[in-house]
């Protein structure tokens, strides 16, 4: 919003409250979620994520924060994905030492993904020095696990619809976003004036998840656009799972899913178990192999309240698969000669267990490699699914022959349409929105149409750009 240097001088005189934002990143991309408020000389953070998918995007972890972490009152996150709260960790290491808010159970998630991903760091690091992988004398991890552990110890608890002051004069609150458990849109006021970030939004007929609140109260609106440009399928994503599976199964292949460990794991099992349930797909064995997937799966029995699952269907998504947890066991998969389910993380392919099952089972076209959610550009799923023939793991060129196919009814994100729906639930139309998370296509689909179908004020803004709200 341009608005003239002799008008904001008038509102300076005036003493009126100014608040800035600024996009330190997810703008123009869906990862890196971190934006930064500033309102009468004190600072918050809304969320602080890892940058992923293209190698210039994931240098931004790199470089050290265009603010001094040190004078952060706050961090207020909205859940616990990588991309909104994977660079916690770097934020403590350069000094940032105040509370992290956030729900119960996206605290109960972090306690274990924020561990997990500085082992797979570290992990990652290990293996590129012995084999001499990287183009770097000495590979390092962006954060140790030390650094994990003392970030953990800097949440806070912020119960849903519960308004905190976060900053001298500056307030959150949390709203049920659906999208994952714990996830929430932040609600952050200061100066008079009302911020809501979406975070990422769920679907309303989401099959774990309850649909998002609708908004109470929006000056200014901060909204994702990850599918601002299309409509998921109109099909039953358990279903055509099922045909994936038996497919599959009749050339006598393994099905392969990346999948992340928060949220698309559980509704994979739950897919899975009902399908066997109904006996869409014969008795085969399903192995999640992902220690952290598998604790997070147990979370999802202690918070009830917050998902549409009985005891009966949080029971049968546990039993359904085989725990894999350690390293042996993993390896053992590799060998597998019979038709089955591998569930492991990442879910867009970009490190974890499941790059070893793609570097074994990619060559052979018997098998199916599903990805069941959003691929990130630049990401090895995206490349994977728009027609690669073949993918570089551990500095190996490994051919895929497997059949590549993807499963987006899956979704944990609204499409255009149903982020639309929610926007229209606001009481008045914002003063201005601002689309992130999302690549430049779909946020400027987005953007055209709220400007058409809402009349809204609403721009893109740019990685790094500063908004005054006035």
């Amino acid at each position: 919003m341009m608005i003239s240097e002799a008008a904001k001088g008038q509102r300076r005189i005036d003493g009126e409250g100014i608040m800035n934002l600024t996009f330190l990143g997810a703008a123009g991309t869906v990862t890196g979620s971190k934006t930064l408020i500033e309102c009468n000389g004190h600072r918050i953070l809304v969320d602080c994520g890892l940058f992923q998918g293209y190698k210039n995007l994931r240098a931004l972890n790199w470089i050290a924060f265009p603010f001094v972490p040190s004078e952060l009152a706050a961090v207020v996150l909205t859940h616990a994905h990588v991309d909104h709260c994977g660079a916690l960790p770097l934020l403590h290491r350069q000094g940032f030492r105040g509370p992290i808010y956030a729900t119960s159970s996206t605290i109960e998630l972090c306690k274990l993904l924020l561990i997990d991903s500085a082992e797979l760091q570290q992990e990652e690091a290990n293996y590129a020095n012995k084999h001499h992988t990287s183009r770097h004398e000495q590979a390092l991890p962006l954060y140790s696990v030390a650094d994990a552990r003392a970030t953990l110890r800097q949440f806070r608890e912020l119960a849903f619809d519960k308004a905190i002051e976060v900053a001298p004069g500056m307030t959150a609150r949390l709203r049920p976003a659906g999208h994952i458990l714990g996830a929430g849109s932040a609600e952050i006021t200061a100066a008079g004036k009302t911020v809501l970030f979406s975070g990422d939004i769920g679907r309303p007929h989401d099959r774990i998840m309850r649909p998002p609140t609708p908004i109470e109260r929006a000056d200014y609106l901060v909204v994702e656009s990850t599918y601002g440009d299309r409509l998921h399928e109109l099909v039953d994503a358990e279903d055509e799972f099922g045909r994936i599976i038996c497919r599959t199964i009749g050339r006598g292949g393994i099905v392969v899913v990346p999948a992340f460990a928060v949220g698309r794991a559980q509704e994979l099992l739950l897919a899975l178990y009902r399908l066997k349930q109904r006996g869409v797909i014969p008795d085969i064995p399903v192995y999640l192999n992902s220690p952290m997937a598998i604790d997070m799966t147990k979370i999802y029995h202690s918070h009830r309240l917050e998902h549409r699952l009985s005891a009966e269907d949080c029971s049968g998504m546990f039993r359904v698969a085989k725990m894999v947890r350690t390293v042996e066991e993993s390896r053992e998969l590799d060998n597998l000669r019979y038709p089955s389910v591998i569930v492991s993380a990442s879910g867009m392919a970009t490190g974890g267990r499941v790059l070893h099952h793609l570097k074994t089972l990619g060559p052979d076209r018997r098998n199916c490699i599903v990805f069941a959610g959003f691929q990130a550009a630049g990401t090895r799923g995206a490349r994977l699914l728009a027609g690669e023939r073949t993918t570089r793991i551990f500095g190996e060129e490994i051919p895929v022959n497997a059949e590549v196919v993807a499963l987006p009814a899956l979704s944990a994100h609204a499409d255009a349409v149903e982020i639309i729906d929610w926007l229209r639930t606001a009481p008045t139309a914002p003063i201005a929105t601002y689309l992130n998370h999302g690549e430049p296509g779909p946020a400027d689909a987005l953007r055209q149409r709220i400007e058409h179908e809402l009349k809204w004020s609403v721009m893109v803004p740019l990685l790094g750009q500063r908004v005054e709200l006035t």
